[in-house]
């Protein structure tokens, strides 16, 4: 990919970007919750290694408008989201409320999600709201106490923890694959069947395009606290961005491996399906690997759940600004919007649970249908900005982009046509 960092960089050089690493890890982190653990973990498990180039692929037509995020923010020193707003005022007040929607369910599942997980490490039986509680708090305190440094250091130790027990269990994996039945035959994924799982998996792999002004919103944010180079930049997105597709094969290959062919009935529900493949692992290769598989998952979840707390309430305290005309905002609205994010994800967890999955199912459907658009504000946005040379879109990258348009407004006029004329 473009602006690779050359290998004859000096060991100060290469240590400097090294500590620069930050924003686009924190983007890996809050990608690789539902999109990895559940959707590729499934791909694998139903379609075997079918799926593994359409998963690289979908990668590989995103990263521009991914991408587009840090050469407008370190070109400019300003956030994706400022630029919405100079492309009018109904970009900004759509883009607000998407993102306050999106926050606030994805907060509610993703509670759901990591409270689950974490009854396996706790030896009381604590009801789901208790569980949450404990989850929701230690976030809060996390991004309250440390902000910006402290979730750029849980992110890098939740990455790495997470990479290399995913690369210990595939391993494992490998060495003790499941048999499949006798007469199994794997379905095929290029069916009319099979679009409704396609869709939303490549829709959200690595995670819908508004990420990308999450990750602007930590790029400005860190370029307050440190000096942030053009080549520092994009070598932080490339390492975060690169690892999520990688990541995102591992778990192919996990339920290939582990489910592919078993016959065993796939749970609905992201919560269920993760319970479920622990299960499943503990059974096949011992019982000692079930908390291995446990802390994966919860990794997973839980780093999805504070970088989005954090994430989406930056950008909704940003476009809250310039809704207003303000040349600063105090800092405790940031905050208190991360509060009024937790607790509304909270009420729904306590008084909505049984909504919450046509909710969610809104949520990504909604952020599906919207994914194209942003990607082409996003193209506009870094090809119609004056950028240096090292930031500029190059012939090769607006190809790509060109392609990904096509390939993200294709997706979406599939999926309309699955959803509501088929």
């Amino acid at each position: 990919m473009e602006n690779a960092i050359p290998s004859q960089s000096s060991p100060s050089k290469l240590g400097t970007l090294v500590r620069s690493l930050g924003p686009g890890i924190m983007a890996a982190a809050a990608a690789v919750g539902g999109s990895h653990l559940v959707a590729s973990t499934k791909a694998g498990a139903i379609y075997g290694w079918q799926l593994a180039i359409l998963i690289l692929l979908v990668n590989l037509f995103k990263y521009p408008f991914f991408k587009a995020g840090v050469q407008y923010t370190v070109g400019t020193k300003t956030s994706l989201v400022e630029g919405y707003s100079k492309l009018g005022k109904p970009y900004l007040i759509s883009f607000a409320l998407l993102s306050v929607i999106s926050a606030i369910v994805n907060t509610a599942a993703l509670l759901m999600f990591s409270a689950s997980l974490l009854a396996y490490f706790i030896p009381v039986d604590l009801s789901m709201p208790t569980l949450c509680v404990i989850v929701l708090v230690t976030c809060l305190s996390i991004l309250f106490v440390g902000h910006y440094k402290a979730l750029d250091t849980l992110s890098k130790t939740i990455m790495a923890v997470l990479t290399v027990t995913t690369l210990v269990a595939v391993a494992i994996a490998f060495g003790n694959p499941v048999e499949p039945q006798p007469d199994f035959v794997s379905p095929s994924p290029w069916t009319l069947a099979a679009i409704g799982f396609i869709v939303v998996t490549m829709g959200w792999m690595p995670a819908p395009i508004e990420i990308s002004s999450l990750t602007s919103m930590w790029l400005k944010s860190q370029c307050r606290e440190q000096d942030v180079t053009a080549k520092s930049a994009l070598f932080d997105f490339n390492v975060g961005y690169i690892g999520t597709a990688v990541l995102a094969l591992v778990f192919v290959a996990l339920g290939t491996l582990m489910l592919h062919g078993t016959g065993v009935q796939l749970q609905a529900s992201g919560v269920g399906f993760s319970h479920q493949l622990i299960s499943l692992y503990a059974a096949t290769i011992g019982e000692w690997s079930r908390y291995l598989v446990a802390i994966i998952a919860f990794f997973c979840i839980f780093g999805s759940t504070i970088t989005v707390i954090d994430g989406y309430s930056r950008v909704i305290t940003e476009s809250q600004r310039l809704l207003r005309s303000k040349q600063t905002i105090h800092p405790a609205m940031n905050q208190a919007w991360m509060l009024i994010v937790s607790i509304s994800a909270l009420c729904i967890v306590v008084f909505l649970a049984k909504a919450l999955l046509p909710m969610l199912d809104f949520a990504m459907v909604l952020a599906f249908i919207t994914t194209p658009f942003f990607a082409l504000l996003n193209y506009i946005l870094v090809t119609r900005t004056p950028l240096p040379a090292e930031l500029a879109v190059g012939p090769k990258l607006k190809a790509l982009s060109i392609i990904g348009l096509v390939y993200l407004f294709g997706f979406l006029a599939l999926f309309v046509w699955w959803k509501w004329f088929m």
